[in-house]
This record gives C-alpha cells, structure tokens and sequence, in this order.
C-alpha cells in the first residue's frame, strides 16, 4: 500500500480514526462470547493474519534496533492495556467509560510531540485541549460534575480503569517514537504477531476456556479483526507521512463515535450528560484544528 502524499496519508489516518471507532464495543461484545484473554488473543491473531496478507512480510533490516524494541514494546503493551481494560469491565457503561479513558491519548499525543519531535504550536491549543479533557471528563462524571462519583466508579474497578490510562500514555508515546524513529517503516503487521502471541501466553496462563464458536460469535470476531487491522494498517501510513498534529485533534471526535456506537451495539443507554460532554469534546477539537491552521497559514 504506496501513499507517499501528505494529504493522502493524512485521509489515512482519518479513515482509520472511523474503523477505530467500533473496536471497542466489538471487542468488549467478543470477549463477552469468548472470554477477556481468549478473545483477544483471537482478535490479534486474525487481525495479524490480514495484515501480513495485505502489507506482505514486515523489512525489518532496515528498521532501527531502538524502533523494533521500544516500538513493538509500547504497541504490546497498549493492545494488552486496552483489551484486558475493556473485557474486565464490570458491565457495559463501564466498558464505554473505559474506552473514553483510553482517549485521553490524542491531547498526550500533542503534548508529547511537543516535548519529543519539537512539534510548533500556538497558544489557542491548551484552552482547547483543556476544554476536550473537560468534555471528557463530563462525561465519565455520569450524573453532574462529582469528584466523589468519578472517584467511586475507578474504586469499583481499579484494574481496568488503571488499564485504560495506561493505554493513552502508551499509546501517545508510541505515536511519537513511530514518527520519529520509524525510519518510514510500518511494523504494525509485526506488532500484531506480537501482542496475539503475548495474549496467548496470558490465555495459556489462566483458567479460561474458549466455547464453540458460532456463527454470530465469528462474524462478530472477524468484524473487530478488520476494524483494529484496518485501522492501525491505515494510522501508521498517517502518523509516518500525514499530518501528526491534524490527526491528533481530529482524534478528539473518537470517544465520541465510539461511545455513541458502543452504546448502539452493545444497548447500553446514553444519558443527556453524555451528548453535552460530546458537544465539548467536538469544541475543544475545534478549537485545536484552529490553532494548527491558524499556524499552518501563518507560515
């Protein structure tokens, strides 16, 4: 997949911002047929069998030794985070705020491009992170802005909600170590091999067994293969030759589709307080996309 123009690449990572959009309530609905470990495990090894069918073999002569240790690591890692995070979700709701956690990763993306690549900025882009960490922040509340409710919701479930930060840390580093380090190069074919064969182990490890699969169970299967395939095949070719900080802020609108799918799929009910923290969310994104062409025509 050749896509050596930057508006082309950037149109990548777009699209791959929708695929992403529906992974986490279908992963959450297939870990509920085959278990947290099991049906992730499952996902990364399909996933990893349609993007080495599609990008071909990984070059990993060319590849620097830091990319393919610290890379490969932060992406295990965040995939490990995100799936477990997601399956060990008490219930549904839970699951959803848990992705919404997952999405603080675009604003620490930008910081971080910031401090590591020397990414320029203007001004207007910390009242509009600001007000996307809000909306956010609004939204997980549940019922008015309540300290002691956000901090009852991770007491009742601390793994997976520590899970869930851990994955926007990770994540935002891995973005930035891939633009800077990656030499061009997309392991993410790799990176999948990686983290199924690390689930496997866990699932090898633990006391889950996968049932029979079925015929709704494997179609919901392959769904969320292709979109996690789909979508990271597509975001390296953005965040390698695309416009990192455009797509950090157009990430600002994800937890917002994914939340309003994963409700869809998975029937679990929005209240008002959502769609207000959404609306936030969207003006904060705004808000940055400004600055960055503010800065962009400046120049």
């Amino acid at each position: 997949m050749q896509i050596r123009g930057e508006r082309a690449a950037t149109a990548c990572g777009l699209v791959a911002i929708i695929l992403w959009s529906t992974a986490a309530g279908l992963i959450r609905s297939v870990s509920e047929i085959f278990g947290p470990l099991g049906g992730a495990a499952l996902i990364y090894t399909l996933g990893a069998l349609m993007l080495i069918g599609l990008l071909g073999k990984p070059r990993l002569r060319s590849t620097s030794r830091f990319y393919l240790i610290v890379g490969s690591g932060l992406f295990v890692a965040y995939e490990v985070c995100l799936s477990l995070a997601l399956g060990f979700a008490s219930n549904r709701n839970q699951a959803i705020e848990l992705g919404v956690v997952n999405y603080l990763w675009p604003c620490l993306t930008v910081l971080l491009a910031i401090v590591m690549n020397g990414q320029k900025a203007r001004w207007i882009i910390v009242p509009g992170t600001a007000l996307a960490l809000f909306g956010i922040v609004w939204v997980v509340s549940g019922d008015g802005l309540s300290l002691p409710g956000i901090v009852a919701n991770v007491a009742s479930n601390p793994l997976s909600y520590s899970l869930a930060l851990a994955c926007a840390i990770t994540f935002a580093l891995y973005c930035n170590v891939t633009r800077r380090y990656a030499g061009g190069q997309s392991l993410v074919g790799l990176f999948f091999v990686l983290t199924a064969c690390v689930l496997w182990l866990k699932y090898a490890l633990s006391s889950e067994v996968l049932p029979a699969f079925t015929l709704s169970g494997s179609l919901q299967l392959v769904a969320a293969g292709i979109a996690m395939a789909g979508g990271y095949a597509l975001w390296n070719i953005g965040i390698l030759r695309g416009n990192l900080t455009l797509l950090a802020t157009a990430s600002y609108s994800a937890p917002v589709l994914s939340s309003a799918f994963a409700a869809v799929w998975l029937g679990a009910h929005l209240n008002v307080q959502f769609w207000q923290g959404a609306v936030l969310v969207t003006a904060g994104s705004l808000v940055c996309w400004q600055a960055t062409r503010q800065r962009t025509a400046s120049a």
